[in-house]
Parts: C-alpha cells; structure tokens; sequence
C-alpha cells in the first residue's frame, strides 16, 4: 500500500512503500459551495428557497399549473355526456385506429377527448351516454403510450364498470 496527495488542480501523488513517488491527474470530488458552521442555517435556508425553483414539480405545485391547465380542474374523474364516437390513429410505429369518444364535461362544458380501452368495448358506448372519464396517467398530466394528445380514458359508462361490460359480467344499464 502506500499514500495519496491530493493537490488543487485534480493532481494526484502516489508515494509507494519503497519510497518512490509519481503523479496522475485524476477527477477529484471537491466540497460543494454551501457554508458550513454552526451560523450558517440562516444561509442554507436562502439558498434553498432559491433553488427550490429548478425543481419543475415544485413549480407545478406553488403556481397551481395543473387546476389551471386540467379541464377536469385537479379532481381524478367526472362525468361527461358523449357527444360523437371517433378513431385515433396511433402514432409510429404502431398501425391501429384507437377507438375514442369525444365528450362534454357536465361540471364546467369543456370538450374532450377520451380513449376507451377494451377489446370492442366502444359498442357499449352510444352517443349521449353519460360516462366517467380519468387521466391516463402520462408524466405531467400529458398523454400516454401511441395515442397522440389524449389525456383521459372511459372507466364507467351509466355507472357500469367498462370493464365488467366488455367481460359480460354486467348489461348495460339505461338512463
């Protein structure tokens, strides 16, 4: 074994046991520029607050981006009445026409477009049905997965599970 010096500029002196010595340059990690010392909490604490603001999420949080952005206002679901059955072509390199319905929230009339998942789960979907719509579940509220900018999907269609419809465990019910 022997002894490391470190030096200022990333140069490093290796002294082995036989006493002779050679240098490398080496990446050395070096302190942060954060104070130190028993009267510097006041520093720290600035110093966070000021690059809390880097953080995307934590801008998304304070600024309420997402209540004021989001149609559905924040909350994880609502109720919307179809308006028309559409298809979506998936993005590359998948080929399919994703099957989708556009519909009219009943909270505040806003205008969306849900994707409904299931194997022909659409033929359970008719126009003026109420459904449940939730977020897909993309990074940031965005779309997810081969269907370009549809951000929710069915859940329920006249409070009946999709799911339970698609695997004939339920009718449909009217309304």
């Amino acid at each position: 074994m022997g002894i490391y010096t470190i030096f200022d500029d990333n140069i490093v002196r290796f002294i082995n046991k036989n006493g002779g010595s050679y240098f490398f340059k080496e990446n050395v990690k070096k302190m942060g520029k954060k104070s130190k010392g028993i009267m510097s909490g006041k520093k720290l604490k600035k110093r966070r607050k000021k690059f809390r603001w880097k953080d995307s999420w934590f801008v998304r949080r304070v600024k309420k981006l997402k209540e004021r952005s989001d149609p559905l206002k924040g909350a994880p679901q609502a109720k919307a009445i179809v308006l028309e059955k559409v298809q979506k072509e998936a993005k590359q390199p998948n080929s399919a026409m994703r099957k989708c319905v556009k519909c009219q929230l009943v909270k505040n009339g806003k205008q969306i477009t849900a994707f409904v998942p299931g194997n022909n789960a659409i033929k359970f979907i008719d126009e003026h049905d109420e459904v449940l719509v939730e977020c897909i579940g993309g990074t940031k509220g965005r779309a997810k997965g081969d269907i370009p900018a549809i951000k929710w999907q069915v859940i329920k269609v006249n409070d009946q599970s999709l799911e339970a419809l698609v695997h004939g465990k339920k009718e449909k019910g009217r309304r």
